[in-house]
């Protein structure tokens, strides 16, 4: 059943002292696609300065703005008003072999390959054929994504933003992040086009209307078998309508929601909070 779903997102940057200038881009504006709609979507900043937005190289919407004055901390609040549907039927996937030649000769050929966040040693890839022999993309991308949730545990604060792949799936536990990392790295090993998916997920699958409900920002992934096809592993699903997609690319550093640069002596981390309301 499609839901329309309000989105707060506010990110607070407080600096140990007073930064002298900073430059930020912000990508936590939902996309308008098959199966999602942004009804309405802003991006505000406090203290308070001009903004500009552009399309980046792989689809997702840039906010950019420019602070060039001291500040002691800095707001960022992203609120959108999203329509999403239910997924479509799954497509009827290709061969491998036809699936290697599209592959090698489109786009596709950007998601294939490993990254420095997605990319793991020999010994893994092997398990990942194992768990797949014979089966077709879809199931394929079903039984690697089993294989990483089996090994790694959803465990918010087990890792930091720069863990890798490996170290997660070495320690056991992890975060969407990394469960989206790990099977991105496992399924381009197979042969299957993959991409990172940034953006939300409701908490709630049968959620009051209405009712505020505290979440965070959510990491999937879509692999490419005759159509783009999403996938959540770390909660062993298809994406769906609970799923807001924001922006996508090879892994994490092509979709960060807030980066950004400043002038002054370092702080501690931001601190993040996202807000669902589901209205229809």
């Amino acid at each position: 059943m499609a839901r329309r779903l309000r989105i707060k997102h506010v990110t607070r940057v407080s600096y140990a002292q007073p930064a002298a200038s900073s430059h930020n881009e912000v990508r936590m504006t939902p996309l308008t696609l098959p199966g999602q709609t942004t009804l309405d979507a802003r991006v505000t900043v406090s203290p308070a300065t001009a903004t500009w937005s552009y399309w980046d190289y792989w689809g997702t919407q840039v906010t950019g703005f420019d602070l060039l004055d001291p500040h002691a901390d800095l707001t960022i609040t992203a609120s959108s008003l999203v329509e999403t549907a239910p997924p479509e039927p799954l497509p009827e996937p290709p061969d491998w072999t036809e699936l290697a030649e599209r592959t090698t000769s489109s786009r596709l050929l950007e998601f294939a390959g490993p990254t420095a966040r997605t990319t793991v040693p020999a010994k893994l890839l092997k398990k990942a054929r194992k768990a797949a022999a014979g089966l077709d993309p879809h199931a394929t991308a079903a039984a690697v994504s089993a294989l990483v949730a089996d090994r790694v545990a959803y465990l918010p604060g087990a890792t930091g933003v720069n863990t890798s792949a490996t170290e997660a799936w070495e320690q056991g536990a992890g975060v969407c992040q990394d469960i989206a990392h790990l099977t991105i790295a496992l399924l381009r090993g197979l042969g299957l086009p993959t991409r990172y998916v940034s953006g939300y997920l409701h908490p709630e699958r049968e959620a009051e209307l209405h009712r505020p409900v505290a979440g965070q920002s959510h990491a999937w992934v879509e692999y490419w078998a005759g159509d783009w096809c999403g996938y959540d592993p770390t909660n062993r699903t298809r994406a769906d309508e609970s799923h807001v997609v924001v922006g996508r690319g090879r892994d994490y550093d092509d979709v960060t929601p807030h980066k950004g640069i400043y002038r002054g002596v370092p702080g501690g981390p931001p601190e993040v909070t996202v807000e669902f309301t589901r209205v229809v």
